[in-house]
């Protein structure tokens, strides 16, 4: 373990981590802020039997963003291996912007028929191949231009630049909802947010032109023909892959709940009005945003797995009765109190999650392996977390299922964290 004292030094590198997360946090916002207007585009995109069934479609079709990530991660990973991290980057950016675009032409339902969900379809499954393949890449960058004593610090700027991008997207939302009659918003404004979103490919390209490749076809950290691809992430990395996505259900499925889920679920469950839920939204994502720094440099002082264990064992026991208070006293404030107080567990858990995953594996094959962990892991604990959230509530006719399903989640991913060995102050390959 490092010091205060050598914790406390500057980390070199500021102008890559600013160009690197600024790129990642506008690709997230794209991929984030459908979650904040799910239920109108249930609305609009997919026709139902009453809101909580067009709400369940729109959030599958959410989830359906997240079958595209493993792919996007490994096929991308691999791209970033071999030709460098920033060529990755480049495509992801230009495939996010093109989903995006989608979303601000697409005609609704109601004008186009079944040929408008399936431009939604379409379209998430685009923004989810660029997120997967965005993660591992920038992650490695991240990573690589650490050292051993810095490695929590650097990574956690990815949650942070993930926590801004939600952030960024609740605040637009929020503007939105109350300053649009809900005519202009269902006809036009919901549009808005995707249009913002297309600005990732010009902001993204310049701010990442003046980075310094970290892996470079050639170069020891760069993946060649003998080396690169799944067969050695998964012949001779297999049981960290396994580990790591244990590892990475007991994160992403609290982060789907708190950080996105809320809005959607005060709007349906908790029938607080759209204007207003969204600042649950910008709260939770105010934590991540403030605390990110923190959990990275808390877990290079006392290692990854302590920081994981003891926080996701905060959230375990949290988060059942903050349900319990959020279902007897629904209101804005309690609203936003419980996802306050929950972000701050999540934030903690989330950081040195991330940074354990990058650091399982050797440089050479960094960012496809920790693509394929993360994506796998986020596919259908994360990215359908909001939709069996709601068939729970609907099923079992308890509001506070939501909070069983990320207890269950949390639980067996400490298996994983069993198994993985303590990664921070070790040199990587």
């Amino acid at each position: 373990m490092v010091t205060d004292a050598e914790l406390c030094q500057p980390a070199p590198g500021g102008r890559a981590i600013a160009a690197i997360t600024i790129g990642n946090g506008l690709e997230f916002y794209d991929f984030t802020v459908y979650s904040f207007f799910a239920v109108l585009i249930g609305k609009l995109f997919f026709p139902a039997g009453g809101t909580m069934g067009q709400l369940m479609l729109s959030l599958a079709t959410f989830g359906v963003g997240f079958i595209a990530r493993p792919l996007g991660g490994v096929l991308i990973g691999l791209y970033a291996d071999r030709a460098g991290r920033k060529p990755a980057m480049t495509l992801s950016l230009w495939l996010m912007g093109l989903g995006s675009a989608i979303f601000v032409v697409a005609p609704t339902y109601a004008q186009a028929g079944w040929l408008a969900p399936a431009l939604i379809v379409l379209a998430r499954l685009l923004q989810g191949f660029a997120v997967g393949g965005e993660l591992g890449a920038s992650s490695a960058m991240l990573m690589e231009y650490a050292d051993e004593r810095s490695r929590g610090y650097y990574g956690s700027w990815q949650l942070f630049s993930q926590g801004a991008s939600v952030l960024l997207g609740a605040l637009v939302g929020l503007l939105l909802t109350n300053t649009l009659p809900n005519e202009a918003l269902e006809s036009w404004g919901w549009r808005v947010p995707f249009a913002i979103g297309i600005l990732v490919i010009p902001v993204g390209l310049y701010i990442r032109g003046h980075l310094d490749e970290t892996a470079t076809p050639g170069s020891p950290g760069a993946a060649d023909s003998e080396h690169a691809g799944l067969r050695e992430v998964f012949v001779h990395h297999g049981r960290m892959v396994a580990a790591g996505v244990l590892v990475t259900i007991g994160g992403t499925s609290a982060t789907y709940i708190v950080l996105h889920y809320m809005t959607s679920y005060a709007i349906s469950v908790l029938k607080i009005p759209p204007g207003i839920s969204m600042a649950a939204g910008c709260v939770a994502a105010l934590v991540q945003v403030s605390l990110a720094a923190y959990a990275g440099r808390l877990s290079d002082r006392i290692g990854r797995k302590p920081a994981i264990l003891w926080s996701r064992i905060a959230m375990l026991v949290m988060i059942y009765p903050a349900f319990m208070l959020l279902n007897a006293y629904p209101s804005l404030p309690v609203l936003l109190g419980v996802v306050g107080l929950l972000a701050l567990p999540l934030v903690l858990n989330s950081v040195p999650s991330v940074v354990l995953l990058s650091e399982l594996f050797p440089r050479r094959i960094r960012a496809t392996g920790m693509s394929i962990v993360y994506c796998i892991g986020v596919l259908v604990f994360g990215g359908f977390a909001q939709l069996l959230a709601t068939w729970l509530i609907t099923v079992t006719g308890n509001a506070n299922a939501p909070a069983l399903y990320v207890i269950g989640c949390g639980l067996l991913s400490l298996a994983g964290l069993a198994i993985v060995e303590e990664t921070a102050g070790r040199k990587l390959d």
